[in-house]
This record gives structure tokens, C-alpha cells and sequence, in this order.
């Protein structure tokens, strides 16, 4: 893992597109976007993830140390979680390190096309389970619970 672990160049401009086309349903309507207020503006941030579900659960990972998001939502009493028209009010909970790794451990089997962000990134090689499941402490695991 580099040091310094960032997200690809490409990634922002490609949530904006796809933030905008979620917006207006043109073949996004499935695409999850997290709506959380900056932590120092109060504006709304929107991000598009993946939701995984597990054991009735539903889970979100911020892929890369001090992503945005992250910090917003930590800051956060709650946030949106938009899918199409279908939008919920919703409190994220971080999982410590050892609640993580059994959810990191699933990620790559579960949500398979965020395994190139993630390789891209520098933060995984092979994108195995045991290599996500060493993320736990590391990158962010959030369980998404009603508000």
C-alpha cells in the first residue's frame, strides 16, 4: 500500500457524472448516493457507493484513508441515501477494526466492480478477501440503520 494512498485522478469527475445522472434516472436509478452535510460548510455532499448487504445489514466502505465523506459522515448526526426516487434517512455507524474485517472480507465477493478503484488506488493488489480484510483499521466500514 502506498503511503499515501489516494483515489485514481479519474474518480470525482466520474461521481459528478454519475451523482448527475442518478438525478435524473437516465440509467443510474440503481446507483446508491450518500448525501451528508459538510462537516465545515453544511452543504450537501453527494457521493455515489455501494451498499452491501450482509446478514440483513447494510454496509458502506470508504475505500481510501481521509476520503471526504468519510469525515463528513463521522461529523454527522445523520445523513440520505438516495436509490432512484427512494430516499431514506439513515445513521451511519463505524465498525471498529475487528466488527470490519468479516464485512471487508465479503466486499470483493459481494461488490466485485470496486475492486479496480481499490487496485487503482494502490490499496489492494490481488483483491482478494484476506487482502480486504487487512484494510480493517484502515479504510472506514459503515452499518447503515434507519434514523
Amino acid at each position: 500500500m502506498p503511503s499515501t494512498p489516494a483515489p485514481p485522478r479519474w474518480l470525482k469527475p466520474v461521481n459528478r457524472v454519475l451523482v448527475a445522472l442518478s438525478r435524473t434516472g437516465l440509467g443510474m436509478r440503481s446507483l446508491p448516493v450518500l448525501t451528508v452535510p459538510g462537516r465545515k460548510s453544511g452543504r450537501p455532499r453527494n457521493t455515489p457507493l455501494s451498499v452491501m448487504e450482509l446478514d440483513g445489514e447494510r454496509y458502506l466502505m470508504g475505500g481510501f484513508p481521509g476520503a471526504d465523506w468519510v469525515r463528513n459522515a463521522r461529523a454527522a448526526d445523520n445523513a440520505t441515501l438516495r436509490t432512484g426516487r427512494r430516499s431514506e434517512t439513515v445513521r451511519l455507524v463505524e465498525l471498529d477494526a475487528e466488527e470490519a474485517v468479516p464485512v471487508l472480507r465479503e466486499w470483493p465477493i459481494r461488490i466485485p466492480n470496486g475492486v479496480p478503484i481499490m487496485k487503482d488506488a494502490g490499496m489492494v493488489t490481488d483483491g482478494t478477501p484476506d487482502e480486504f480484510a487487512q484494510l480493517a483499521g484502515t479504510c472506514a466500514v459503515f452499518r447503515v440503520e434507519p434514523a
